[in-house]
């Protein structure tokens, strides 16, 4: 498998927010809009242990819709981690783990990807790198307008 994509983002608020945010499937919606969509997702609730998602994916929500399975391998809610396996189309493998982190100020989240697509796996790691750069900003607006309960 090649190297991992490795990308991280700070974040002033409390890592039970953070991970509020991305465990969330309204706010995982909200973070892929422009991105791609995912039809038969759910669209409220977070993540739970065992979750596997037989979706359609449209990237950029207007291309043809491609298969897409994704199981949540790893699930834990008290360390924030979780580890995803997914695949779909020339993706044989792509092994999501996030995690969420306390700072002095607040949480880092990283996420860190493999990803095995074969011949295109350069191009699935700059796609990979873009899509969880882009999350960033909607996140920080999602943040700031959280519920204080969450943070």
């Amino acid at each position: 498998m090649a190297k991992p994509v490795v990308i991280s983002h700070d974040y002033q608020a409390s890592p039970a927010a953070v991970w509020h945010v991305a465990t969330d499937f309204a706010c995982f919606a909200e973070a892929m809009k422009g991105i791609a969509t995912f039809e038969g997702m759910p669209m409220e609730g977070h993540l739970e242990s065992g979750d596997v998602f037989e979706v359609k994916v449209r990237l950029f929500g207007w291309m043809p819709p491609m298969d897409y399975r994704m199981e949540l391998a790893e699930l834990d809610p008290i360390g924030h981690m979780f580890r995803s396996v997914e695949s779909g189309g020339s993706i044989r493998r792509w092994e999501h783990v996030l995690t969420v982190t306390a700072l002095e100020d607040g949480a880092r989240l990283t996420d860190h990807v493999t990803i095995d697509a074969g011949f295109s796996t350069p191009l699935m790691r700059l796609w990979a790198r873009y899509v969880y750069t882009r999350r960033h900003v909607p996140r920080l607006r999602m943040l700031a307008r959280l519920d204080p309960d969450h943070a």
